[in-house]
């Protein structure tokens, strides 16, 4: 199975790696979009501010060709949130594969969201085998609120979703590569995803 990690400076790709090594895959890291192309699985990180992300994206085309993959492709934490029509941090657009906007948390709440937090409303086959009120680790400021398109819901000063999933592409807010054995369960529910292993 050919596993691509979109590389365009803006994740915190080693633990990934590593992750899905223990998970008996490899990954390569690309932003070759023929490469991105013919995997089977893509992974699209982001750690980092939002519009300068974005910027990146855009230079290298991968603006244009992220939302017409055909293939799973899961987005992390920011990855997860330049899915979306837009967010808050820099008024950025986004790739609009999801259509909500990524909104602060306000300031009832300590910004930013570090530390682990519990996910439930589960829906999907991402989440297979994983109870409700699982721990996740989140590091975050912006969230995307609780929509049709939710799978995972946490609460942190609001419900919102820490979950997406539309067509092929899924979401996650929290990092599933830092969140322990449940987290790399579902970072292998994905790779099992239309799979036969």
């Amino acid at each position: 199975m050919k596993i691509v990690i979109i590389n365009y400076g803006a994740g915190n790709i080693q633990s990934i790696m590593f992750a899905i090594e223990r998970l008996g895959f490899k990954a390569v890291l690309s932003n070759n979009p023929e490469e991105i192309l013919a995997a089977d699985k893509v992974i699209f990180p982001g750690v980092g501010e939002a519009s300068s992300a974005m910027a990146k994206l855009i230079e290298s085309g991968l603006d244009s060709l992220i939302p017409k993959l055909e293939q799973p492709v899961l987005g992390i934490c920011l990855g997860m949130q330049l899915m979306c029509k837009s967010s808050e941090e820099g008024n950025t657009k986004g790739l609009g594969i999801f259509d909500i906007d990524v909104i602060k948390f306000t300031q009832n709440v300590k910004v930013p969201q570090m530390g682990w937090n519990q996910i439930y409303d589960l829906k999907s086959d991402l989440f297979k085998g994983i109870s409700e009120n699982e721990f996740m680790y989140l590091v975050h400021s912006f969230y995307a609120p609780n929509c049709s398109e939710a799978i995972a819901t946490t609460n942190y000063d609001v419900e919102y979703a820490s979950a997406l999933h539309k067509n092929n592409f899924y979401g996650t807010q929290f990092h599933p590569e830092k969140s322990g054995d449940v987290g790399e369960k579902i970072l292998g529910n994905f790779l099992r995803l239309n799979s036969n292993f």
